[in-house]
């Protein structure tokens, strides 16, 4: 019952973080750059792991126009980097205390993740406020105080730690559905697109470890409906135009 109880208040917790995040967005946003580019052509570089080809999207990156960015936009870069981290952060702690190969699989490809977020960082000009920050150290208060519960909750079982990676992935989401909804510049939404594919993939990866222990996940922040369209969806691929796995039978 204590077990259920903690999940349940990492749940609230997490909305919570959610919430404060849109209402500070809300407070100081403006509308976003208009592009004339079409999203369906944008390289999508992730692949079954979900690690990024970040070399190739680079170059992708530096070949748009860096437009002025609105309050939103900068918010959302700066918050996106730190939640990367703190997925990484978890993890490599969570493989310390268990010795889990998941663990660290997804921790290296979490590094993937954090790399790409720092592109758009390097691209605006944007002050890093990962860069000296060691592991399970935040800037955000709201980031700090999540680590500092999920870290808590994974110590207690394998199956707890399971449990908080597939609840980190399932935020990830959509967090990145946000703040994909707030621009229409390409370049963000390109790394935006690329993380939810490797997101996917993870939280696939952790309901199937799961399931190995006779463990049914069930969702506790997307709804039941695309939760199942993801789960039951094979593991996504990069490709130009759209994932491969999720919606797209190309």
């Amino acid at each position: 019952m204590k077990k259920i109880y903690a999940f349940f208040l990492v749940g609230i917790l997490l909305l919570s973080v959610l919430a404060a995040g849109c209402i500070s967005d809300t407070e100081t946003s403006t509308t976003p750059t208009e592009t004339s580019t079409p999203t369906d052509t944008i390289p999508l570089v992730a692949d079954s792991n979900g690690n990024i080809d970040t070399q190739n999207l680079q170059s992708y990156i530096d070949s748009l126009p860096a437009a002025p960015l609105t309050e939103e936009e900068k918010n959302g870069l700066l918050y996106m980097v730190e939640e990367e981290k703190l997925a990484h952060d978890v993890y490599v702690k969570l493989y310390d205390k268990w010795g889990l190969p998941i663990f660290n699989n997804i921790a290296q490809s979490e590094t993937t993740h954090i790399d790409t977020v720092r592109m758009l960082l390097q691209k605006y000009n944007l002050t890093d406020p990962t860069i000296n920050e060691g592991v399970g150290e935040f800037q955000n208060p709201h980031l700090q105080e999540l680590y500092n519960q999920l870290i808590e909750m994974g110590m207690q079982s394998e199956v707890d730690a399971l449990k908080v990676g597939a609840l980190i992935e399932e935020t990830d989401i959509v967090d990145l559905q946000e703040r994909i909804a707030q621009t229409n510049k390409i370049d963000i939404i390109t790394v935006y697109e690329n993380l939810m594919i490797g997101s996917r993939n993870h939280l696939r990866s952790f309901v199937s470890t799961l399931k190995n222990y006779g463990v049914t996940y069930e969702p506790q922040i997307l709804s039941k409906e695309e939760y199942e369209q993801i789960i039951s969806s094979p593991m996504e691929t990069g490709g130009q135009g759209g994932p491969q796995g999720y919606g797209n039978n190309g």
